[in-house]
């Protein structure tokens, strides 16, 4: 008899790849070779994004023809454009984001085509879609504007540009942009799965994306750092012990906690408890930072589990002055270089992914008219 299948497909090898890896029992996550601890705080997302879609570092003629290339693809497709404000009434952000990167492939010149080269142009636009739609977005369901994007500003500044309205802090652009770099790619995640699967089909990059999306939006996915802000607001600040010993004690889960792959601390975690505490530290209110710092000692004590990447991006983010609700996202901005980086990779070396599956229903059952049943 064949062995029993694991639930979540749990240690299953699903594809190979050159983009990322990990190293669980170490604590170590790797973009084409190179330690994340190594690019955080160095490397630009744009650096790590051609890193990811084109195969390498970019010298400086390079990184300046991809940012070239993000500035051309910057402008969503008429369609897309004309839809936001309708969408931003009806739909939350992850589903809105679903509908409008959907709708932006009616308008993309090579949506018709997955050839190397149209791919990469995709991958440029969609990179620097994103961040648009996402700020218009909130801006259309809060009745405000969003500034033009500055050309002379990178992914991280515009964004925090067009989502608050004010020019930001160079120090709040180089700690979000540390966070776009670490939220970038992490191996085969549900969403990059799920990406992947899409793209095995030889569907078009944007339906790949619309997949990953659809995927992220799960809570138990990329809306975990939603959670964890939500979790943080509704505990007092001097409670935070006995909330969480309530909260478990109950049989409930502490989001932002424990890892499919990690054994022992997220590598991203590190950072991101880094960033929080010195933006903490920065607006004279550590109040969140203290709580999240609580509450990790609490759950290390009680279950053994160490923070994730969602638990103190939550925090910076709200630091940051970013709407809870766009957290999920900002994931998706950062992300979508690796998605895309994944599409290209799936088309590239092609096979249809199409697992098998252990079927546990009846067996035997004979067919009945329906007067007989």
């Amino acid at each position: 008899m064949a062995d029993k299948p694991t639930k979540g497909l749990a240690d299953v090898v699903a594809a190979s790849t050159a983009l990322s890896d990990i190293d669980g029992k170490a604590g170590r996550l790797f973009y084409r070779g190179y330690d994340i601890h190594d690019l955080a705080g160095r490397a630009t997302f744009e650096e790590v994004a051609h890193l990811l879609q084109r195969g390498r570092l970019p010298d400086r003629a390079e990184l300046a023809g991809y940012g070239e290339a993000l500035a051309a693809g910057r402008e969503p497709g008429p369609l897309a454009a004309a839809n936001i404000a309708e969408i931003a009434g009806k739909q939350k952000p992850m589903e809105a984001l679903r509908s409008l990167v959907s709708l932006a492939a009616a308008d993309d010149p090579d949506k018709d085509s997955i050839a190397p080269e149209a791919n990469l142009r995709k991958a440029a636009r969609l990179t620097a879609q994103q961040p648009v739609l996402v700020a218009r977005y909130h801006a259309a369901r809060t009745g405000g504007s969003v500034p033009d994007a500055d050309p002379e500003l990178s992914i991280a500044a515009n964004f925090l540009l067009q989502v608050t309205g004010r020019r930001p802090e160079p120090r709040a652009v180089e700690i979000f942009d540390e966070c776009l770099v670490l939220h970038a790619d992490h191996t085969m995640n549900a969403s990059t799965f799920a990406a992947r699967v899409c793209a095995a089909t030889l569907s078009d990059m944007h339906s790949a994306i619309v997949a990953a999306i659809g995927t992220l939006k799960g809570p138990l996915h990329g809306g975990a750092n939603e959670q964890v802000m939500k979790t943080l607001e509704s505990i007092p600040a001097d409670g935070v012990a006995r909330a969480v010993r309530d909260k478990l004690a109950g049989g409930e889960k502490i989001m932002g906690f424990g890892h499919r792959v990690y054994k022992t601390e997220d590598p991203r975690a590190t950072h991101l408890r880094r960033m929080s505490a010195e933006l903490a530290e920065a607006a004279g209110d550590d109040t969140y930072y203290r709580m999240s710092k609580e509450m990790e000692e609490v759950v290390f004590e009680a279950k053994g589990l160490y923070p994730n990447v969602d638990f103190y991006a939550a925090s910076v983010y709200h630091y940051l002055g970013i709407p809870t609700d766009l957290f999920t996202p900002v994931f998706s901005i950062s992300r979508m270089s690796g998605w895309t980086a994944h599409v290209i990779e799936q088309h590239a070396d092609n096979r249809l992914i199409r697992p098998d599956s252990e079927y546990i229903g009846e067996t035997d059952q004979k067919w009945k008219p329906i007067d007989e049943r």
